[in-house]
């Protein structure tokens, strides 16, 4: 009899930057469900990959003086190497510069054409480039993209649309028929309320660029990014090929909420014009949040996930983000959380018990398993309380895989607790209790090791290595009453850490931000009056800059903000911010980044603002000078994501 097939996908990364914990995040959902499925049996086809065309690469890559091939090629190994690092199992890494991937591409729009469902037009519309998305005025917050908080631009191209619109009533049909096709039910419904709106067609193509899959037909166009990107999850399985036959439809798409649109409505529309069954469940997870901001590489606000691993260790990384962040919400990242979840459930929980099970049996049995003499009350409850398969199956059937591992730990701790009854230490009178004592714990860590590892496989290995056996599967799941085995010499699983030392740096939210207007304040003779715009919103600033700069002189500048500073009346007008400069021998210039956008972060390397709100003499705290015509903080300069922070004063100025 042939295996149960389980096809799980992540979205593939957009290699314009380096990753974040935002796709380490993604990547250990997948690959957690995609370990607990194999444990099962079953035949499982695990898909990532990098999505590598569209406007924002060609347009990053010429930033960089590179041509846009050289770009992808450069960054996407970063993507490889924090799947590794994350001991991500996946069966293939796609890449959509593969030239089967583009050839497939160009089947499904001939696909598509022959149909009836592409036609040549004109578009007009607001296009974010940073979502490679067009939008509504009504889809706009405050006038801003609502995912990347920048005014999206007015496009006007020639173009070949795809009839979405004649595919809405079956999309609708298709949702209400089957609930598990979107997941969590408050996307399912998000999704289904904006269905109440007329669908309209999709621009398919883009002229203004040649970085992208061909048109068939026409060399002037290229496949929009989208419609390229979403064919991944085919193209990875050589469709139509035997892997296509054997694993599609997926069980699972595995995305972030801010595409679901694109995977719940333009992906079905697709595929049902091409005639392809739809996949069974798009699963949206929340956003990483840091500081109670969206992790995003555009806006700066990143944590590298591969320095992460090598701080913490991989388990540790991956148990924080599956227990610390509820399924289908937003979560937020801390260091001190990530030491809090490393020392008090792995370290406490889980090695102490392993710790002291091991020296035990070494102690008292020279290594070797006791065989078992009589099962007691409080064995007999121990292994009831192991028997926890179906919920804990359930719970990821339904991709609730924090209350999963919240119920495995739960019986981590039973166990805890029992040891602490029975006291073993105690028992050396009583051999024939302290064996069965201690073969209960160690069988019931067999059993742990098993549940773990899809969680954590590194450290479900060197529980069953300690226990002298090989990691087992979920058919190995049961107590039994008959395990032999001799342990290893103890090990420490996990050693205890402090939460890492944040830099004082870490307290400045500092933002480039453009100057739009300035004048005379009315009640002082050295302060101007600045509103600026900070790319998600225009702020007024209040600065002695009237003897050092003309207004003219000061319009347009692109200069650095301290955007978490408290606001202040200065001379009864609010002051929202702080703007920096340098001063030296009576001269003042400011901090500039002439190349980079409104919006964008100021940061040292390696070095996570916090966002909270500080005051003044917390600034005043913090040693920023000068060196070389830039800013510069403990020997490292201040830089964008494009630029380091001009400051064209002389050497040691003092930037305030």
């Amino acid at each position: 009899m042939a295996k149960k097939k389980f096809y799980i996908t992540t979205a593939i990364d957009y290699p314009n930057s380096f990753p974040h914990v935002g796709h380490a995040y993604e990547k250990i959902i997948a690959d957690v469900l995609a370990r607990w499925h194999r444990l099962k049996g079953e035949d499982v086809f695990f898909l990532t990959g990098t999505d590598e065309h569209g406007q924002k690469i060609y347009k990053t890559a010429k930033e960089q003086g590179k041509e846009p091939k050289q770009f992808v090629d450069e960054m996407v190994p970063y993507f490889k190497k924090l799947c590794k690092k994350l001991n991500i199992s996946n069966s293939r890494f796609i890449r959509t510069t593969e030239e089967q991937h583009k050839k497939i591409c160009r089947d499904i729009f001939k696909k598509l054409e022959n149909n009836g469902d592409i036609y040549k037009g004109a578009y007009e519309g607001l296009y974010c480039s940073g979502c490679e998305a067009y939008y509504t005025e009504k889809d706009l917050i405050d006038g801003l993209c609502p995912v990347h908080k920048k005014k999206p631009e007015p496009v006007k191209e020639e173009t070949y649309f795809f009839r979405m619109s004649k595919y809405q009533d079956r999309l609708i049909k298709h949702i209400n028929q089957y609930p598990n096709f979107i997941q969590p039910t408050s996307k399912r419904n998000e999704i289904l309320n904006r269905l109440k709106e007329p669908l309209k067609d999709l621009s398919v193509s883009r002229t203004t660029f040649d970085w992208g899959v061909s048109v068939p037909g026409d060399k002037e166009h290229v496949l929009y990014v989208w419609l390229d990107a979403l064919l991944n999850y085919i193209t990875g399985l050589d469709y139509p090929g035997e892997n296509f036959k054997k694993y599609w439809p997926a069980d699972a798409h595995i995305i972030g909420k801010d595409i679901t649109w694109f995977h719940t409505v333009i992906w079905p529309c697709e595929l049902m014009s091409a005639g392809i069954e739809l996949p069974k469940t798009v699963h949206v997870h929340g956003f990483v949040n840091l500081g109670g901001e969206k992790l995003s590489k555009s806006r700066g606000i990143v944590v590298d996930p591969i320095k992460l691993v090598d701080e913490y260790g991989v388990d540790a990384v991956r148990y924080f983000f599956i227990k610390e962040i509820p399924a289908g919400e937003d979560g937020n990242f801390s260091y001190e959380a990530l030491t809090e979840r490393t020392n008090s459930d792995l370290a406490d929980d889980l090695g102490n018990l392993l710790q002291r099970t091991s020296v035990l049996i070494h102690k008292n049995f020279g290594g070797k398993i006791p065989l078992p003499v009589r099962f007691e009350r409080e064995e007999e409850e121990l292994i009831q309380e192991s028997d926890i398969f179906e919920q804990t199956d359930e719970l990821m059937k339904t991709f609730q895989w924090n209350k999963a591992i919240s119920r495995i730990w739960s019986f981590i701790r039973m166990c805890n607790k029992y040891i602490n009854e029975t006291e073993p230490w105690k028992r050396k009178n009583e051999p024939d209790r302290l064996a069965t004592i201690l073969y209960t714990l160690a069988e019931s860590l067999r059993i742990i090791s098993i549940y773990i590892s899809p969680f954590v496989p590194e450290t479900a290995e060197k529980i069953s290595h300690q226990l002298g056996r090989k990691p087992g599967t979920f058919a190995d799941i049961k107590f039994k009453k008959t395990t032999k085995g001799v342990l290893e010499k103890p090990e420490i699983l996990f050693k205890k850490t402090e939460a890492k030392q944040e830099d004082i740096f870490a307290k400045l939210s500092l933002r480039v931000a453009r100057i739009l207007e300035a004048k005379e304040h009315p009640s002082a003779d050295k302060l101007l009056i600045l509103q600026i715009d900070l790319g998600t919103e225009k702020r007024q600033l209040v600065a002695g800059l009237k003897p050092h700069f003309s207004i003219d002189e000061l319009i347009g500048k692109h200069i650095v903000v301290l955007t978490n500073l408290k606001p202040a009346k200065i001379k009864g007008t609010e002051s929202n911010g702080m703007l920096l400069a340098a001063e030296h021998k009576n001269k003042v210039v400011l901090l500039e980044a002439p190349r980079s956008e409104p919006g964008e972060q100021v940061f040292v390397e390696g070095i996570t603002p916090c966002r909270e709100q500080i005051s003044i003499k917390d600034f005043e705290k913090i040693n920023i000078t000068t060196k070389q015509g830039r800013a510069i903080y403990n020997k490292q300069f201040l830089k964008t994501k494009k630029e380091e922070i001009e400051a064209n004063i002389d050497d040691g100025a003092k930037v305030c």
